[in-house]
This record gives structure tokens, sequence and C-alpha cells, in this order.
């Protein structure tokens, strides 16, 4: 690539010419990878899968609504309910249908350690599908 010229007139004017060479190796390299690859990603195995009819199990999750008012009692399913007999039933419930959904329901001026405890509760008892139930705001 040569930047000097034996043109003493234009030797200051900048050099309004692009090297298209370069620009040319690239795109037949670019070409050539694209040929090579595109084969490869159209192979594909053919396969003779067996086909089978049966009706799909797909029972819903139970659900359990569980609520804490600003007093701290909780309620299961309408149902009041304690701390350890709420827990025992966390723990029924996890070890019959761990898919079971908690929808929790906490009072805004409930303490936040019923709401913990609770939260504790069904961790232990394997109960993973913890949603939280709230109203909107009426403005």
């Amino acid at each position: 690539m040569a930047f000097a010229s034996f043109d003493k007139g234009r030797g200051g004017a900048p050099m309004a010419e692009i090297n298209m060479v370069p620009l040319i190796d690239v795109m037949l390299v670019l070409l050539v990878i694209f040929i090579v690859t595109a084969p490869l990603l159209t192979h594909a195995v053919k396969l003779e899968l067996p086909h089978a009819d049966a009706a799909t199990n797909t029972l819903p999750p139970q659900k359990i609504e569980f609520a804490i008012d600003a007093r701290g009692q909780r309620f299961w399913n309408g149902e009041a309910v304690d701390r350890t007999e709420a827990a025992r039933r966390f723990s029924q419930a996890g070890a019959t249908d761990p898919r079971t959904e908690l929808q929790l329901r906490a009072d805004g001026d409930s303490a936040y350690r019923g709401v913990a405890e609770t939260l504790a509760d069904a961790s232990r008892a394997g109960l993973t599908r913890i949603g939280f139930v709230s109203q909107p705001d009426g403005r």
C-alpha cells in the first residue's frame, strides 16, 4: 500500500480512492464459510416415532386460601386455626401433593411476624408455590 506520489501538484491533497481488494477478500472468505456450513444446518435424522393415544392426567393442583387478620388470627379456607394446627395441615398438604398452592392474604395492619412464621411453616412442609393475594387500590 503506497502513500507517496511522484506528482508534486497533488502531493498534499487527500486520497479519494477506496482500496476494494481487502473488502472483496473478506466477502469471499465469508461466502466460502457460508457455503460450507449451510448443508450442515439442514442435515436431520429421519425417525419413525410410534404413535400412542392416552388421556392426559392433568389434575389441577390443590389450593389453600390462608388469611391473617389485623389481630394475627389465622384462617385456613375461612376456618380459624392456630399456628400449630396450620403447621400440621401444611405438612399434611405438602405430603399429599407438593404442587399445592398456598394463597396468602395478610391484612395490611397485621404484624410481619405472623406472615414470616406462616411462610416458614409452609416452606418447612415442602410447599413451594406461595402467592400473595392483595386488593387493588381504590384510587
